[in-house]
């Protein structure tokens, strides 16, 4: 990928490093996996994984970009995405920066995307949150991220977002996450470098800023929230489009996965029968427009509102209509690109889902395996399509042959409680008793659920099946379960 001239040495402020070092790298990656923990579990969490590898491997691509993006604590990130009618986006301590639903909707380009992203990286990069939490004592951290969820949960609810502001806590709270001009401006350079290096139009940082500030001045009781925890200012907006003109100008092309995984969150923001059909009535729109990647995302929303709605030919339909129109030749005497971008990962994600919904159609579930041995072999970094190999697997009764091939992916994949799920499955499935509950221990242990984990390891002690050597494993991670809640709560836990 063409990448754009490195723009001229940031000349950043000086935010001070002597909180900094009060708030070691390791226990702000832990505050942030404490919090993530109980995001996980939040209905409002979209656990949807065409959305989850498309942020990833955009800001895979930001971060890879430019070299000091990981900052001095080479933190790994984590982007996913959230259900909020809210245009904002966050980063929280050790690199895990969440997008909600609605931004994600109201970019109306991939750089604009790329900008949000990019700014939230120069947080995380620059340390804002360590350097805000520096003051706090580190045994006061697991209070604070309960405090932050208790923050973020009470979206949904007004009456008790205002009586957490009005106490001390909350108070707290808003002046750690609201951060302050320096550190917004400070973002904003390290971001709109990272877009410049990655290739993308770095005038979609500027453009982004500029609808959301005029957004607020037609509606004043409206203002986005990402103004609020972002405050903006007209300095702000001079400085990255002095920034622009300094660099040549780059055109980039939106990728068809932008516009399509768009669709997919306009249909989950919203699931009910009045949510679906008016995204259906925004698909035809789309469907009406002359851009072929607008009409296909039309047309694969409609693919994925009628697999919602579980009509299954009508969704086959609209997905085969959608990769006719992106796969077509373009019109005699139109300039082409060059390869066109098919986006096939999507398009075969969603394939499989309408397939292994048909539960009782053999021949849907027998075309679902063929088609996920395929594309577990085309696209083997794909986590969402090696679940749905294991899960076409499991549908057509070869469960041993599953459980054998989730217990190597849970090998190289330790993090991921998803396959530990599907073991558990495969496990039920061949009435092995002991290893499900063991199964379903390293999942609950894996989602921070310990005490969760602790009464399935009790479970399959307790099982008939359990073997010898079944029974030494539990006992072996019984105690490091232990000794992981011991070390996470202190003095405050004690053995029984």
């Amino acid at each position: 990928m063409a990448q754009m001239m490195p723009s001229k040495p940031l000349n950043l402020p000086n935010l001070g490093d002597t909180e900094r070092q009060e708030l070691s790298p390791l226990i702000e990656r832990k505050l942030g996996e404490e919090i993530m923990y109980d995001i996980r579990s939040n209905k409002d969490y979209l656990d949807d994984a065409p959305i989850t590898e498309y942020l990833n491997s955009l800001g895979s691509t930001l971060v890879s970009a430019h070299p000091g993006a990981r900052g001095e604590a080479s933190f790994n990130y984590f982007f996913f995405a959230v259900r909020d009618g809210q245009l904002n986006a966050f980063a929280l301590p050790g690199g895990f920066i969440a997008v909600h639903s609605a931004l994600l909707l109201a970019a109306q380009t991939e750089s604009e995307l790329a900008s949000v992203l990019g700014h939230e990286i120069g947080h995380v990069a620059q340390r804002h949150i360590a350097r805000q939490l520096g003051q706090q004592k580190q045994d006061a951290l697991i209070p604070l991220a309960a405090m932050i969820l208790a923050v973020l949960a009470a979206k949904s609810n007004t009456d008790a977002a205002m009586g957490v502001m009005m106490g001390g806590q909350g108070l707290a709270i808003q002046r750690q996450l609201n951060f302050g001009r320096d550190a917004e401006r400070e973002a904003d350079r390290v971001g709109f470098q990272i877009l410049g290096e990655a290739g993308f139009d770095t005038s979609g940082m500027v453009g982004f800023f500029q609808r959301m500030q005029a957004a607020s001045r037609s509606h004043s009781d409206l203002v986005p929230a990402y103004l609020l925890t972002h405050p903006l200012t007209t300095e702000r907006i001079a400085d990255i489009q002095a920034r622009i003109r300094e660099q040549p100008y780059k055109q980039r092309l939106d990728s068809l996965e932008f516009y399509l995984v768009r669709s997919r969150a306009r249909v989950l923001q919203d699931e009910s029968s009045q949510g679906l059909a008016e995204s259906m009535q925004y698909f035809q729109g789309q469907i009406e427009q002359d851009s072929r990647q607008q009409k296909t995302a039309g047309q694969y929303g409609m693919a994925f509102a009628m697999y919602k709605k579980r009509d299954w030919a009508a969704a086959q339909g609209w997905l085969d209509k959608a990769r006719a129109t992106i796969e077509a030749p373009p019109p005699k005497g139109t300039f082409s690109p060059g390869k066109r971008d098919t986006a096939p990962a999507v398009f075969t994600s969603l394939s499989l889902d309408i397939k292994l919904g048909q539960e009782s159609n053999q021949e849907a579930i027998a075309a679902a395996l063929a088609e996920a041995s395929a594309a577990h072999l085309t696209f083997p970094l794909s986590r969402g399509i090696t679940h749905q190999y294991a899960e076409a697997m499991l549908a057509s009764g070869k469960h041993e042959e599953a459980a054998r091939f989730l217990r190597e992916q849970a090998q190289l994949y330790r993090e991921e409680p998803e396959l530990q799920d599907l073991l558990a499955k495969a496990y039920s499935k061949q009435g092995k008793m002991a290893l499900q509950h063991m199964a379903l221990a390293e999942s609950y242990m894996l989602q921070g659920g310990t005490l969760a984990a602790l009464d399935q390891l009790a479970l399959a002690r307790k099982s008939s099946d359990a073997s010898f050597y079944d029974q030494a494993q539990i006992d072996a991670r019984e105690r490091d379960f232990k000794q992981r809640r011991k070390d996470a709560m202190g003095d405050k836990y004690k053995e029984p």
